[in-house]
């Protein structure tokens, strides 16, 4: 099933209780065997991550209504967020 040996069947049992942490090479692998990456494993749903790293919660909701609009409006909203971005860029390396 996997591509890696684990040294015993319970390590994995270990990890899910905290008992135990495994290495970022055993983490990597257990990705690539899961089909998933190493974030996913460590945070959770996506969402987890998000949340996590978005410390405006106003804009996290924000992020959260747009994902439930069409893709051409996404679409749009990516493109306007993304040059104003870059429009920030350029003018901080002006300033």
């Amino acid at each position: 099933m996997f591509s890696f040996k684990i040294n015993h069947v319970t390590n994995i049992s270990r990890y899910e209780r905290g008992e135990n942490k495994p290495t970022t090479e055993v983490l990597t692998k257990l990705a690539n065997a899961l089909d998933t990456t190493t974030d996913y494993l460590m945070n959770g749903s996506t969402d987890d991550v998000a949340t996590s790293n978005l410390s405006d919660k106003e804009l996290l909701s924000l992020f959260k209504k747009v994902s439930s609009l069409s893709t051409d409006r996404q679409k749009v909203i990516k493109e306007l967020i993304e040059a104003f971005v870059f429009k920030a860029v350029i003018q901080n390396k002006l300033a």
